[in-house]
């Protein structure tokens, strides 16, 4: 029963980012703001194709588990979670990853992401007034 509200929560963050996502609008809204750490920003292509490779797994592993097929959906949710840990323990994004090494080799056109060069570009007037 987690797999509809975790599969709709990366749908949700692939078409709109956290606007209509629970859990992205509780970590964006709640608890990010009342850490007191420096915040990383990172520009959105990257983190959409992320969101999308954990929309694809989490609908792979809902797919399975409606078809009976639970301990197939179980390997496939333990390479979700990891791919997650590495986000959250390590700052390692998979998708950052392999979205840079796809622009690399020509299969996304570097112009498909000019905040990847320079994250400012998506606050007018330059850096917000924390950072700067």
């Amino acid at each position: 029963w987690l797999l509809a509200p975790l599969t709709y929560g990366f749908a949700a963050r692939v078409l709109a980012g956290p606007s209509y996502s629970p859990l992205g609008l509780l970590a964006t809204r709640v608890i990010t703001p009342r850490l007191r750490l420096r915040h990383r920003f990172s520009p959105g292509p990257p983190k959409r194709l992320a969101q999308g490779m954990g929309l694809a797994m989490a609908s792979v592993a809902t797919a399975l588990a409606v078809t009976g097929r639970r301990k197939a959906a179980y390997r496939v949710l333990v390479g979700l979670m990891a791919a997650a840990g590495l986000e959250a323990f390590f700052g390692l994004c998979l998708g950052c990853k392999l979205f840079s090494v796809l622009t690399r080799a020509g299969l996304i056109p570097e112009s498909s992401c000019q905040a990847c060069n320079d994250i400012w570009v998506r606050y007018p007037g330059g850096r917000p007034a924390a950072e700067g």
